[in-house]
């Protein structure tokens, strides 16, 4: 295996970042693939918000993983910064490899360099793989998500 690196993305990793997005039974359903236009517009909205991080992991020239890190500013716990953790994919031919780990890592640390106190992520409540993944990593699950589609 060669060596992976973590790079922000750049609008032509986006068919390689939609593809992990839509693989899975979750995304299947709610990604379009084939129509990369309304993720080409997203892409363009965080790229220009220095609080939005995308991120890619590239192994051997090819993307195999993606994140995005938000840093939130806030009056709450004393004015503290958090981060959260939102639509992370390992390619399925990683999974198994220390790559999610490596991922979230790198996401902790940034969220430190960027000075927040806290990190938060949300995890579909059918994800009970990632939820364990989650746990070993050091989260605890001390809260309950709510959701309201527009």
């Amino acid at each position: 295996m060669g060596d992976l690196e973590i790079r922000p993305a750049v609008v032509d990793d986006l068919p390689a970042i939609v593809a992990m997005l839509a693989d899975d039974p979750l995304g299947a359903a709610r990604e379009t693939p084939g129509n990369l236009t309304p993720y080409v517009t997203a892409f363009e909205r965080l790229d220009v918000d220095p609080n939005q991080h995308l991120v890619v992991a590239v192994r051997d020239g090819r993307v195999v993983g993606t994140l995005q890190l938000t840093i939130v500013p806030g009056l709450s716990r004393t004015g503290a910064t958090r981060s959260i953790i939102e639509g992370v994919r390992v390619h399925a031919d990683e999974r198994g490899s220390g790559l999610g780990t490596r991922f979230i890592e790198w996401a902790v640390d940034e969220s430190r360099r960027q000075g927040c106190q806290l990190v938060q992520l949300t995890s579909d409540a059918t994800r009970t793989d990632a939820h364990r993944f989650y746990e070993r990593l050091g989260f605890t699950a001390s809260h309950l998500g709510f959701k309201l589609q527009l």
